[in-house]
């Protein structure tokens, strides 16, 4: 079928939004239309495909006539990309999601109406409204029919693809995305292209009709909700919208409590995401036109939201200026603005903390963030006041880290600056430019999030780098980041000798040469010498890798790939599904754990000096801090057992420990130690009101609480681990101990002994240390898997145990009764 597509300029109609799909005859036409209540005259553009049948009498064509009708397309398309491509500016003040009735009055206006080309029948089902709106739309866009895309798309890859009509969706929407490589896409300012994602993302969720002896569909996007599966496959493929680590947080964050994310939740957030953008630009030229090689990310400076930084128990107001590298703070005195002091971000060992500050060294507000170079050097405390909540300090937390983040997988996943083999791979110079890029759009998500007060209760979960550093399997995460940033086609031979072998796909028998670098879903080489970080070496990574050499989909660039998943999106999958797995077993966990059981800290750890201090002289020892003593250690440890002296070390022990008390008895009678001997010193605390005692007592207690808590943790789960809870690990542990019993029927045990002495001595010299650390982070990973065992508490003169709903509140009641009680005595 030969079709055309005209572009008129309709005038506005009064009416209200509507949107649907209707049969006239054999015409097909959808549309979805929106109401101008401001501006009556206002220009709008309608896209109509229309059909000119498939026989054509060549006498009757007049070729002027057609000569005249393409150059009067032609002036009309360019008329239309211009209107397309112009900036949207708005004037709206408000930061609250849009409700449905201001979204029916909303200035800016489109109307899709397109004829259909495509068959709605498919093998598997009738295709929905939502899908042929989204396949017709993105087919036009791309300069094609929706046939032709479907044609085009039927030769491209197998059957069972094209079968499945969520494949069709995603070719012809990622198709027009991967035309466009920008930081942010320019077509996000576009009202009409915001509504046609989220119309594709419901067309992803549900591509066929649910009803089929409907003759005429009638629909209301705006009553439709986009779930997290569609959101975390299609938002993430938009430059700018989201990052596929962090897309599932990012929804949780948007829908709350809602069933899903509505047209208008996500067309706030677009536009909020396009406002925080546009104020770069202003900072960038009015603010700080001196900072030319940083980028100005966000500022923190007014009279209701104030910035202090604390210096010698004295708080400075000020203005606080958050770039790609540095953070500055340009205090206010009564004689004006000072200059301004900087921080370096991208220096290594930067920590950031969230702490607590107050005068006179009181730890009274909870609303500052702590920078510094380690507990010795001298730290950075900015307090963020917020009067309108409490989430401002975390944010901020969340900005510096993200940077402080960027900075460290740039030192440990990119190559070093003065590496010239970035010039052997094309574009891979341009790979610390595209992971800044990242981080900048994460922390201005974040921001979006910020102004629609839609905020998890940890924002580090919504910036990328951050999240990935203590999230599982975040290093294999960010190994795939690492290909995609600094990625590229080989563009001269670069030969290296003992490398190791092949990891991820073989893009092509032209990279023979190259055949020990890691390759991405796309045939971009990374290279060997640039894998510096040890997580390279892990288990986990090769495995990862080994994997990757199968690929199903047809793939249009290394982040878009039709049905099948990129190599970043494969990772985060994995690592989405390890936290679930962890958050499930830290439920255990919570659930286990019992509260209010009060201690005397100060006195238990007196108690606990003498082993403290053995401990501490131990470490010394095996850390070599004092060689001689570690050499001189060693020697009489292996005198005595290679001399077979083992079995007179415990009685000796025992003689002298009886010698050391029967001195210290008759020195005592003799009055020769002093009356204060054996007595335990506690020193006092500093002089407080009652209220700073109750806090301190409080502090003490949770102290004890939460070291009691984590020891009935471990006793529950080595209860799990015997009684076979989890059989799995039961069975793992159970092989290790059968395998150390028979190594101690075969070998004796002194020489047990002194490879166990020699294992414990080592485990700080350099070439055990990697070793050693890998080995600890893989058991505590299992250690991490293993649940704890259930806790069942019985109410008092019953057996029959609580249930939690009760038992929940019971506590409550009981703690309202406690603070009730408490803030009356006091």
């Amino acid at each position: 079928m030969l079709s055309k597509i005209s572009v008129t300029y309709l005038k506005a109609s009064p009416s209200a939004s509507t949107s649907g799909f209707s049969w006239h005859g054999n015409r097909r036409r959808f549309g979805y239309c929106a109401r101008n209540s401001s501006q009556f005259n206002k220009s709008r553009f309608k896209i109509v495909g229309k059909s000119l049948g498939d026989r054509w009498n060549l006498n009757e064509i007049d070729a002027n006539a057609v000569q005249e009708k393409l150059n009067s397309w032609l002036l009309k398309t360019q008329n239309f990309l211009n209107e397309v491509t112009s900036p949207l500016v708005r004037t709206g003040q408000t930061r609250k999601p849009v409700t449905r009735d201001a979204f029916e009055t909303q200035d800016m206006e489109d109307i899709f109406m397109a004829e259909q080309t495509i068959n709605n029948r498919t093998p598997n089902g009738v295709l929905s409204l939502a899908a042929i709106v989204s396949i017709e739309q993105f087919s036009r866009m791309n300069g094609l029919t929706g046939q032709k895309m479907q044609r085009i798309f039927k030769a491209l890859v197998s059957e069972s693809t094209y079968n499945d009509a969520r494949n069709l969706v995603e070719y012809c929407c990622f198709r027009f995305l991967s035309r466009d490589n920008s930081d942010i896409h320019p077509s996000l300012k576009e009202p009409a292209f915001q509504r046609l994602i989220f119309i594709t993302m419901l067309a992803w969720e549900n591509p066929y009709r649910e009803d089929l002896d409907n003759g005429s569909e009638k629909a209301s996007f705006q009553s439709k909700f986009v779930r997290e599966e569609a959101f975390v496959r299609v938002a993430p493929a938009i430059s700018g919208v989201a990052d596929r680590s962090t897309a599932h947080n990012l929804f949780k964050a948007l829908a709350g409590d809602e069933q899903g994310i509505s047209l208008s939740l996500w067309l706030t957030y677009v536009d909020e995401l396009i406002k925080v953008h546009e104020g770069r630009k202003s900072y960038q030229t009015r603010q700080s036109p001196d900072l030319s090689e940083e980028r100005i990310l966000c500022i923190g400076s007014s009279r209701k939201r104030p910035v202090l930084k604390w210096e010698n128990n004295m708080a400075w107001p000020g203005k606080v200026t958050l770039t790609d590298k540095a953070i500055y703070f340009e205090a206010v005195g009564i004689s004006g603005r000072k200059d301004s002091i900087r921080l370096d971000l991208t220096k290594h060992g930067l920590r950031v903390e969230k702490a607590k500050v107050g005068p006179f060294g009181s730890d009274l507000f909870d609303s500052a963030v702590s920078i510094s170079y380690g507990p010795e050097s001298e730290a950075w405390v900015l307090e963020f006041v917020d009067l309108g909540g409490e989430m401002r300090r975390d944010v901020w937390h969340a900005f510096i880290s993200e940077i402080i983040a960027l900075h460290k997988f740039i030192r440990d996943y990119g190559p070093e600056e003065v590496d010239e083999s970035i010039f052997h791979v094309y574009g891979a110079h341009k790979g610390k430019e595209r992971a800044m890029t990242s981080a900048i759009n994460s922390i201005a998500r974040l921001q979006a999030l910020q102004f629609m007060r839609k905020l998890l209760d940890d924002p580090t979960k919504l910036v990328q780098f951050t999240y990935l550093q203590y999230a599982p399997y975040g290093d294999i995460v960010s190994q795939t980041l690492a290909v995609n940033y600094w990625g590229g086609p080989l563009i001269s031979k670069f030969l290296e000798v003992d490398n190791p072998p092949t990891q991820g796909a073989r893009a092509s028998n032209e990279m023979i040469e190259s055949s020990n670098h890691v390759f991405d879903i796309d045939g971009s080489v990374y290279l060997q010498k640039w894998k510096r970080s040890p997580c390279w070496a892990s288990s986990a990574s090769a495995s990862f890798w080994k994997s990757t050499s199968t690929r199903q989909g047809l793939v249009l660039s290394k982040n878009l790939v039709v049905a099948d998943a990129a190599l970043v999106e494969r990772a985060t999958r994995t690592c989405k599904q390890k936290w679930q797995a962890a958050e499930t077993t830290q439920a255990t966990i919570d659930a286990a754990t019992l509260k209010g059981i009060p201690s005397n800290i100060d006195l238990f750890k007196e108690l606990l000096l003498p082993l403290t201090i053995t401990a501490t002289n131990f470490e010394k020892l095996r850390c070599w801090e004092v060689p001689h003593l570690t050499v001189s250690f060693l020697a009489f440890a292996y005198t005595v057992i290679f001399r077979n002296l083992l079995s007179y070390a415990f009685p000796i022990a025992l003689m002298i420990l009886a010698a050391v008390m029967l001195t210290l008895k008759g020195l005592k009678e003799q009055g020769r130690l002093g009356r204060s001997f054996g007595k335990v010193t506690i020193r006092d605390q500093p002089p407080s009101n009652t209220i700073e005692k109750i806090i301190a007592v409080k502090d003490g207690m949770r102290d004890v609480e939460s070291y009691l808590q984590n020891l009935n943790v471990t006793l529950l789960k080595i209860h799990t681990i015997i009684l076979s809870g989890q059989p799995q690990i039961t069975t793992e542990v159970a092989l290790v101990l059968l395998s150390s019993a028979t190594i101690l029927l075969i070998f004796p045990f002194k020489y047990v002994l002194a490879f166990l002495i020699f294992d414990l001595f080592t485990r700080e010299l350099e070439f055990r240390r990697e070793m050693v650390t890998r080995f600890m982070n893989f058991l505590k990973e299992r250690w991490d898997t293993v649940p704890a065992a259930p806790v069942v508490v019985l109410p008092f003169g019953s057996d029959e145990p609580i249930p939690e709903p009760v038992r929940k509140e019971n506590k409550d009641a009981s703690k309202s009764e406690r603070s009730h009680s408490s803030s009356s005595s006091v």
